[in-house]
């Protein structure tokens, strides 16, 4: 595989239609908002779903779901010990040859980073080393504050059979009316020469983004309600980078349409992308 040797930046822009795209475990799962009443989508959540998209690809995860675990192991744990390569580095206490082995097998740990502190299966062997990954990727934002809605649902049959039907058990759903999240990223090339990361894994990241939501329907994102709308790109002509990527992603600017006070769609948005000099962007529609 080729070494990266060109600093990446990223923004994506994706929209969330009466759906809850991250669901806040400490108020009732309420999609997330800060304070200023500004929707949020956690860092966590998006590298995910794009663990999710990676593994369709084919790819090797390291931290999978367990509705989507593929190798059979219950745990990091398990499948750390699982490698049997891994466990003769670990028990020759030969911290970089599991540095190497882990990046070289798994792609989320070369690409987002992972602590490796576990035990080696079978004895008193371990390792604790911490792992940076090249790909960051910031929490998502609304452009504007969010409208929030919460329904009561029921269920209409018993859980256990009973001699008469039970009263409906009562329940709440909660949804977004309309979003338009930001997600900012980058690829860092002095990490990607630690852990391996490569032209080849930059560009799945890319088509990864591309089709965000693709597989990740659910009774709170039905389909349809979570869509990628742009991911644009920048490939800098260095390992460093010609500009900081906050300058980057200020150069996409989101305003409202005149007149335009409560957004109901992505078309009440005017969206201008501005240039820096001899910075050359790729941009993209999402599927």
């Amino acid at each position: 595989m080729t070494t990266l040797t060109n600093k990446i930046d990223f923004v994506v822009l994706m929209t969330v239609n009466k759906a809850n795209p991250n669901g806040d475990p400490n108020a009732e799962n309420t999609p997330r908002e800060d304070f200023d009443g500004y929707g949020e989508i956690s860092d966590v959540c998006i590298k995910r779903k794009i663990r999710n998209r990676l593994q369709d690809m084919g790819e090797e995860i390291f931290v999978q779901s367990d509705d989507r675990c593929t190798d059979g192991f219950k745990s990091l744990s398990d499948r750390f010990k699982g490698y049997e390569e891994l466990q003769k580095a670990v028990k020759a206490k030969n911290d970089d040859e599991v540095y190497r082995l882990a990046c070289e097998k798994w792609i989320d740990v070369r690409s987002f980073g992972q602590v490796m502190a576990f035990k080696s299966a079978g004895n008193d062997s371990s390792v604790s080393r911490g792992i940076r990954g090249p790909v960051t990727v910031r929490e998502a934002f609304s452009v504007s504050p969010i409208e929030t809605t919460s329904i009561q649902i029921t269920k209409s049959v018993n859980s256990e059979t009973k001699d008469k039907k039970s009263s409906d058990t009562m329940g709440m759903k909660h949804r977004v009316e309309f979003g338009l999240y930001v997600v900012k990223g980058s690829i860092n090339c002095q990490l990607a020469e630690k852990t391996g990361f490569s032209e080849e894994d930059a560009e799945k990241i890319k088509q990864a983004l591309i089709s965000l939501f693709e597989n990740d329907a659910s009774s709170a994102r039905p389909e349809g309600s979570m869509e990628v709308r742009k991911v644009y790109w920048w490939k800098h002509n260095c390992k460093s980078g010609q500009y900081s990527s906050a300058k980057v992603h200020r150069l996409v600017d989101i305003q409202l349409k005149e007149g335009v006070q409560y957004p109901k769609s992505y078309e009440d948005y005017v969206i201008t992308v501005n240039q820096l000099d001899g910075l050359q962007m790729e941009e993209y529609e999402g599927l």
